[in-house]
């Protein structure tokens, strides 16, 4: 549980100009990210286009990141989907060498009951060996997660652990907060809000900007979590302007743009996401720049 404390990285799939996955940009961001002093890794999330990517890719993208991570810090796989039974042959087979958990977005399109989001949990609690961290992010799903369905599967099931919230609603974060089970996690699925939901008592973020400044963000959020919120004012406010370029165009279009521009990896996306703007690539190298040098 301890690994899940802190800032979590969504890390992106570099690909080269051809569309094929870079493996060479994948080692080198991971190793980037670690050095950084992130916490630990989500591995295929939504900010690493996991909806484009065969199983195939999957399959190596997930063992390869596990090669490279070596144990060296947390690391968790994205597996979700809204066919609960394909979801569920998907944990099954999964290989959980190296791995430390689930994240698993509630299911897009179909916009179930909250009887159906539960029934779907349930069904994967009930069949993967590794913890399981609930995705909350109704801007892309089509439906809330609400503070109820979360906190009766968080006491129905050991193994689900916490939730990554990316609702945008305090007065949700305060019920899961106030009515949770002891010791079940709130992490942070907006950048923008990681640290005043800390000031709730979530206990660190997921990011997407993490990936082209781990070392500001993971400074930032210790500092958050040590409590000492003035320390961290400072980071939350040169943090405001980059996090909002990186979403502007869309994710992760922007914050692949950053990491091109600190040679990590390229700033290729698969269709249907397209790269971001000149104009929009030219005000994001900028405070890349700003914020690094």
């Amino acid at each position: 549980m301890n690994k899940f404390y802190g800032t979590g990285v969504a890390v992106v799939t570099p690909f080269h100009e051809d569309g094929q996955i870079d493996y060479a940009g994948l080692e080198n961001l991971v190793n980037y990210l670690i050095e950084g002093g992130v916490e630990y890794l989500v591995s295929l999330g939504t900010t690493g286009e996991s909806v484009t990517l065969s199983k195939e890719e999957k399959n190596k993208v997930w063992a390869y990141t596990a090669e490279v991570v070596k144990g060296r810090v947390g690391l968790v796989a994205g597996i979700g989907g809204n066919n609960t039974h394909e979801v569920v042959e998907q944990v099954k087979q999964f290989d959980i060498a190296g791995y430390d958990a689930i994240l698993s977005a509630s299911p897009s399109y179909n916009k179930p009951t909250q009887e159906g989001i539960y029934q779907h949990y349930k069904a994967i609690a009930e069949h993967t060996p590794l913890p399981v961290i609930l995705y909350n992010v109704p801007g892309r799903t089509g439906s809330n997660i609400t503070a109820e369905t979360t906190v009766r599967l968080a006491k129905d099931f050991k193994n689900i652990i916490g939730i990554k919230e990316a609702s945008g609603n305090f007065d949700q974060f305060n019920q899961i907060m106030r009515d949770k089970p002891e010791g079940f996690l709130l992490i942070s699925g907006d950048d923008p809000v990681a640290f005043p939901m800390i000031a709730l008592g979530a206990v660190g973020v997921i990011s997407v900007i993490g990936n082209a400044l781990p070392r500001q963000l993971s400074d930032m959020i210790r500092l958050c979590l040590k409590g000492d919120f003035k320390g961290a004012q400072k980071g939350h406010y040169q943090l405001i302007d980059f996090t909002r370029l990186m979403f502007v165009e869309g994710s992760p279009a922007g914050v692949k743009t950053a990491l091109k521009q600190l040679g990590i990896c390229g700033d290729k996306v698969r269709l249907p996401l397209v790269q971001v703007s000149n104009n929009i690539a030219g005000q994001i190298i900028k405070e890349t720049q700003k914020i690094t040098q």
